[in-house]
């Protein structure tokens, strides 16, 4: 079956062929014609198996029909919706006077201003970018007639149910809706749902496995050893990889290190600008780069024909992930390799990544079965910090000890370890047992402890204060000390004894006092006379 038989125009077969397009995937037969039934298609299909062109090329045939129609897609990460452009843009857009226009953060947003007052057809962009522009009007939605969710189950990973939920408020009723990714967890039905009307659903192959053109492998060691390793397995092979490490500051470490032991490599993160982004990206297409080092923002997006290689340096927290890293080779027919490097504290990790791939039902995958008793299938993940569980006496050693103890009685006290002291089964010598009386009139007499002691008249300083209460002194009787008698016989008695400054310059201060009263004193004579 060719494109024409599905219902392409010529023009558009004319530019598949130029691009060494001649025969649709197993993805594209099935989802084009649904797709141009108008109903909601719902793709679950390995990676590289050509998913943007089963919705590309009936949105352009369905935007041709109707002039006024528009189109969203919405992509998790900004390198998936920069691939998802170019596969667009190798259409002759031109010719059939469609615009497209990118919505993506890390790009100043005023010449995406200048591009969305042009009218353009086709909107690409990520959800927080999208939302930007809805909040500044400068987006409207209402033309929308076809809304593509790729990678849909990533973007709830990410978090932007909201945002989704925000752009869904946006659009028209009346819409048709096509979602396609990789890998199909539970957690995505509510959200299928949510969007869709009865979808048509396509899988191709089995849910959540990889391409048969991959080569996957696995390698035990430790921490100390992995670097090691690494270097080794570099060494025997050929051709360009990509490293994929946990976290960002694990991916310009590793490079660096690799970079010392002369091999070329770049380090692919979500802390770097957009433009520096795009241009390690450019140079790993152009192999200026032999290696990648990247975290999970290039798991999907990135579309590199020539990486022979995975190497999951660092197994991924989801095992969900692991699908989109090893489907970065093996793309298009080409063969490719998936080396997982697994320390013993990572067996649950791989556990869950063999179960979801199915690897069990594959005797070809037995060699990647993980091991039994520690890092089996008993072991379960690290424990969450926290106070529970923890302690002697919440442990398993403690329980047989704690029969006939005031912890317990042969029992963990983890259930009323917070409760309050209880006094029942206090000893004689508890509050209880203690003798009560009350107060007689003869025990001012009788020494027992119960003296009255006498009544004496409250003065201003049994005056209950607080450390707030600033004026709480105001109450106490002013004196004039300047007058009174015992401090002219106290300044009498000083004279000539006091050595200090202070003492000194309040003696001058008085004497000047008195010679200015004796001055007024003395003028007002003079002027009465």
């Amino acid at each position: 079956m060719n494109f024409q038989a599905l219902g392409v125009a010529p023009v558009i077969v004319a530019a598949l062929n130029q691009l060494n397009i001649t025969t649709p995937t197993p993805v594209q037969e099935q989802a084009i014609p649904k797709v141009l039934e108008g109903k909601d298609v719902l793709v679950s299909a390995q990676t590289g198996t050509g998913k943007t062109f089963a919705y590309v090329l009936p949105m352009v045939m369905r935007l041709l029909e109707d002039p006024k129609a528009k189109a969203l897609i919405i992509a998790p990460t900004r390198e998936l919706a920069l691939q998802i452009q170019q596969n667009i843009q190798a259409l002759p857009l031109r010719e059939l006077r469609l615009r497209t226009v990118m919505l993506i953060g890390g790009q100043s947003i005023t010449p995406q201003f200048r591009d969305l007052r042009q009218n353009p057809r086709i909107i690409i962009g990520t959800p927080g970018r999208i939302n930007d522009h809805l909040e500044r009007e400068s987006l409207f939605l209402d033309r929308v007639q076809m809304l593509v969710l790729d990678e849909f189950d990533r973007m709830l990973d990410m978090g932007f149910e909201m945002q989704l939920d925000t752009i869904r408020e946006q659009l028209p009723q009346t819409r048709q809706t096509l979602m396609f990714s990789a890998t199909v967890p539970d957690n995505v039905s509510k959200l299928i749902v949510k969007y869709t009307q009865d979808p048509v659903r396509i899988a191709i192959g089995e849910a959540n496995t990889a391409t048969l053109n991959v080569k996957q492998e696995i390698v035990k060691t430790s921490i100390k050893d992995k670097f090691a390793l690494l270097l080794d397995q570099l060494q025997s092979r050929e051709g360009t990889a990509i490293i994929f490490v946990k976290t960002k500051m694990k991916a310009e470490e590793l490079s660096e290190k690799l970079q010392d032991e002369n091999h070329t490599a770049a380090a692919m993160h979500g802390d770097l600008r957009q433009q520096k982004r795009e241009r390690i990206i450019q140079s790993f297409r152009q192999q200026k780069h032999r290696i990648m080092v990247a975290t999970d923002v290039a798991a999907r997006g990135i579309d590199v024909p020539h990486v022979q290689h995975v190497i999951n340096y660092d197994l991924p927290e989801c095992p969900e992930d692991y699908v989109h890293r090893i489907g970065r080779t093996g793309r298009a027919g080409a063969q490719g390799s998936a080396v997982s490097f697994i320390c013993p504290q990572d067996n649950y990790k791989w556990r869950s990544i063999y179960k979801l791939m199915n690897m069990h039902k594959n005797p070809d995958y037995a060699h990647l079965a993980p091991e039994q008793g520690r890092g089996g299938d008993d072991e379960q993940a690290p424990r969450k910090s926290g106070y529970s569980d923890r302690g002697f006496r919440n442990s398993r050693f403690a329980r047989a000890r704690m029969g006939g103890s005031k912890f317990g009685e042969g029992r963990s006290s983890r259930d009323g370890e917070f409760k309050p002291r209880r006094f029942e089964n206090k000893s004689e010598n508890g509050f209880e047992s203690r003798p009560r009386r009350e107060r007689t009139s003869d025990d001012a007499t009788a020494g027992n402890g119960f003296e009255s002691r006498p009544r004496r008249e409250r003065s201003f300083d049994d005056k209950p204060r607080r450390f707030s209460d600033r004026g709480s002194f105001n109450d106490r009787p002013k004196a004039d000390v300047w007058k009174s008698e015992s401090f002219q016989n106290d300044m009498k008695s000083s004279e000539g004894t006091r050595s200090f400054k202070g003492n000194n310059r309040s003696d001058k201060r008085f004497e000047r006092f008195d010679r200015s009263k004796n001055n007024r004193s003395d003028r007002s004579t003079r002027f009465s006379r």
